[in-house]
């Protein structure tokens, strides 16, 4: 499968990971995606041991990454707050310790950067981020490995993102911005993303040749995109704001009209789950330019290309 060039890394943030580094995991998701179209099976991780932590829920990522370390030989283990003790009061260090012992990564899907950045300080195992917050590294892997499938590259590539500055937003940003992509977060003004992630994209962007812009104006920003992105208005946790949000991100729907600005071939994209009639229309993320399903079980493929090279064994 190729020189495992990641063993025993941590898979927090996209920021940590050298453009050789993704492409490395996106031609071995690739390769792991051929194979199982083709009936073949591997299990690189024959006998090791995932623990999937959520203190949020989840439908792909919990489904995708059990899936993945049981077509790959291995086995997950699904760990709620109510399951273990870190849910009760025990610190995030003597859980990532006493965990480290008995398993061979772990992956969380939380609520702060903060307790994944912790977990993996005092973790003797790879630590992979399923989603906090502030970052969505896995939907990005496997979106940067969708958007090559469709498009054949990446560098140069015209992507605009419509909706609110939130984790996906800034995880977009970072990948963009190390695979030399050119990238418009189109969101209302007091909903753009963090001053702080747009600082540091711009800083990527200028070494990989790659352009990130911020605005309010999606009509202009979607002239001859190659694909549109969007998620929901109001993310897990956010629901108390959903009449709030509705009025501020009125006319940032993606739908036809914003589509026929865009190149004849645009391909739309959302990270799923979708609320039809808001953020998309029917008509546009049940269209001919949607590849929503494509996207989706690609997280699938690119989780299951992370965990060989954090988990596996070297060859």
């Amino acid at each position: 499968m190729g020189k495992q060039q990641l063993k025993g890394k941590d898979f927090l943030k996209l920021i940590d990971y050298t453009q050789d580094e993704i492409n490395y995991l996106l031609e071995l998701a690739d390769e792991l995606k051929t194979l199982q179209k083709g009936g073949k099976s591997t299990q690189p991780l024959k006998g090791k041991t995932l623990g999937m932590i959520f203190e949020k829920s989840s439908t792909r990522t919990r489904v995708s990454f059990e899936t993945g370390i049981f077509q790959l030989g291995g086995h997950g283990i699904f760990l709620s707050t109510q399951d273990i003790q870190m849910g009760r009061g025990e610190t995030i260090a003597d859980t990532a310790q006493v965990l480290s012992g008995y398993l061979d990564g772990i992956m969380i899907r939380t609520f702060a950067q903060e307790t994944v950045e912790e977990l993996a300080a005092y973790a003797s195992i790879p630590v992979i981020n399923g989603l906090t917050d502030l970052y969505h590294p896995c939907q990005v892997l496997a979106d940067l490995q969708t958007i090559k499938e469709v498009k054949g590259k990446l560098a140069g590539i015209k992507l605009v993102y419509i909706g609110d500055g939130n984790n996906m937003a800034h995880s977009l940003m970072i990948g963009a911005a190390k695979m030399g992509m050119d990238l418009t977060i189109v969101s209302p003004k007091n909903y753009q993303p963090l001053q702080e992630v747009t600082e540091q994209a711009l800083q990527i962007s200028s070494d990989h040749g790659a352009k990130i812009t911020v605005t309010d104006e999606p009509q202009t920003a979607c002239e001859d995109a190659d694909v549109i992105y969007t998620d929901v208005w109001a993310s897990m946790g956010q629901e108390q704001e959903q009449a709030e949000r509705e009025l501020a991100f009125k006319g940032y729907q993606v739908n036809e009209a914003l589509l026929a600005v865009a190149k004849p071939d645009v391909t739309f994209m959302h990270c799923l789950p979708a609320h039809r009639g808001e953020e998309v229309s029917a008509a546009v993320i049940d269209g001919k330019h949607s590849v929503v399903f494509q996207q989706a079980e690609n997280r699938l493929h690119a989780q299951k290309a992370l965990m060989v090279a954090l988990m596996g064994d070297a060859e």
